[in-house]
C-alpha cells in the first residue's frame, strides 16, 4: 500500500501546531508554538488573544513544518485539523486556514475531535490493541473509554463536574502555584507528605468521576487557615490533593479492568503526562496482565501529530469533510 502523508492541524486552544505524520504513525515533523507564557500573566488563557496569536503564527508553523522534513505541499496526501472541542475563536483560525489549503492544494480534509486526537496519540510509535480501555485525562475530561476497534466508542463513565485537568488548575490558583497548574502540582508533591485527610470522591459503582466537592473542599480549607493566619504547607497538601485524585482514577480503571476482557490499557490527555498518575497506571495494568500505553511526554499535551494519527483511520475509509465544515466549542466522540 501507498505511504500515506497527512499535514495535520492544532489550534484548540492555546497552541499552534502542526506536523506530517506518515501512515499515522511516524511523525516526520513536528512543531509547536506555544503561548503559555503569555497567558500565565493573565493566570489562564484568554480566548481573544489565543486566537489572535493562532492567526499572526500558523503561516510560520507550516513553513517550519515543511522545512523541518523536506517534504512539498505537493506529496502531502490530506490535511487534517481539529475542528471540535475547544476555544472557537481559536478552533476557526486552524479550520479556516486548513480549509485554504485543502483548497488550493486539492487535497482531501479530514476533521477531528480533540478528545480522539488524544487517544490516538497512543498508536504514534505503537500499534493499538483491541479491545482497549482508555482513560481520558485533561482539562476538558475525564472519560473512561471502552474501544473494540478504530473508531468505535463506548463511553462507560464521564465526569459529572469538573474534569480533573481543571480541578488541577483551580487547586494550583488557590495555592498560589503559576499556570499551568497541573504540572506545578506534581512537581510540589514529589517534595510533600500525604498528612492532609481530603474527602473521597463518591465511592460509587459506577465508572464516573466527581471531584468538584474535593476541589471545594481544599478551596475553602486554605481560606479558612488563611483566615486565622495558620500556615499550609503546601507540599503536602499537593501531594495528598494527587493521591487522593489519582486514587479515584485509578480504583475505576481496576472496576473497569475486572468487568471488560482487554488487551490494552492506555492514558490520553494532558493529565496523562503527571508522574504519580503513570506509575498507579503501570502497577494495575500489570496487576491485570495487560499491555499499558502512555504517549511520549511531547505527545501528552495538545500537538498536531495525535491528530495526524487520528486522521489515518479516517483516510482509509475515505471519510472527508466539506468546505462547510465549521468548528465546535463543545463534542462528543461519539456523533
Amino acid at each position: 500500500m501507498k505511504d500515506v502523508y497527512i499535514l495535520a492541524i492544532e489550534s484548540s486552544c492555546d497552541e499552534t501546531s502542526m506536523a506530517i505524520v506518515k501512515n499515522g504513525k511516524e511523525v516526520l515533523s513536528f512543531v509547536v508554538l506555544s503561548q503559555m507564557d503569555v497567558h500565565a500573566n493573565f493566570g489562564g488563557v484568554v480566548p481573544e488573544i489565543a486566537s489572535r496569536m493562532h492567526t499572526e503564527s500558523i503561516t510560520m508553523v507550516l513553513e517550519q513544518t515543511l522545512k523541518e522534513c523536506y517534504i512539498s505541499m505537493d506529496q502531502i496526501d490530506a490535511i487534517a485539523v481539529t475542528y471540535a472541542p475547544g476555544l472557537l475563536g481559536s478552533l476557526l483560525v486552524g479550520v479556516e486556514f486548513a480549509k485554504t489549503l485543502s483548497l488550493v492544494y486539492n487535497k482531501p480534509l479530514i476533521a477531528v475531535n480533540h478528545t480522539i486526537g488524544h487517544i490516538y496519540a497512543n498508536a504514534i510509535d505503537n500499534t493499538l490493541e483491541f479491545p482497549l480501555l482508555a482513560l481520558v485525562v485533561s482539562g476538558g475530561h475525564t472519560d473512561l473509554i471502552l474501544m473494540k476497534k478504530d473508531y468505535d466508542f463506548e463511553i462507560l463513565g464521564s465526569t459529572l463536574d469538573d474534569a480533573v485537568g481543571e480541578c488541577y488548575d483551580k487547586v494550583a490558583r488557590v495555592l498560589g502555584l503559576k499556570y499551568p497548574g497541573g504540572p506545578n502540582i506534581d512537581k510540589l508533591a514529589l517534595e510533600g507528605n500525604d498528612t492532609y485527610v481530603l474527602p473521597k470522591p463518591v465511592l460509587d459503582t459506577t465508572y464516573n468521576f466527581s471531584f468538584s466537592g474535593l476541589k471545594s473542599h481544599i478551596i475553602n480549607m486554605v481560606h479558612n487557615e488563611q483566615q486565622r493566619n495558620n500556615e499550609i504547607r503546601k507540599s503536602d497538601l499537593a501531594k495528598s490533593f494527587q493521591v487522593t485524585v489519582v486514587d479515584e482514577l485509578v480504583r475505576k480503571v481496576e472496576l473497569a479492568l475486572q468487568n471488560y476482557q482487554v488487551k490494552e490499557l492506555i492514558i490520553a490527555g494532558g493529565v496523562s503526562a503527571n508522574r504519580y498518575l503513570r506509575e498507579e497506571i503501570k502497577k494495575v495494568a500489570e496487576k491485570y496482565k495487560v499491555h499499558v500505553s502512555i504517549p511520549k511526554m511531547e505527545y501528552c499535551t495538545d500537538n498536531a501529530a495525535m491528530i495526524g494519527a487520528a486522521a489515518y483511520p479516517l483516510y482509509k475509509q475515505k471519510k472527508f469533510a466539506g468546505f462547510d465544515l465549521n468548528p465546535k466549542s463543545q463534542a462528543t466522540i461519539i456523533e
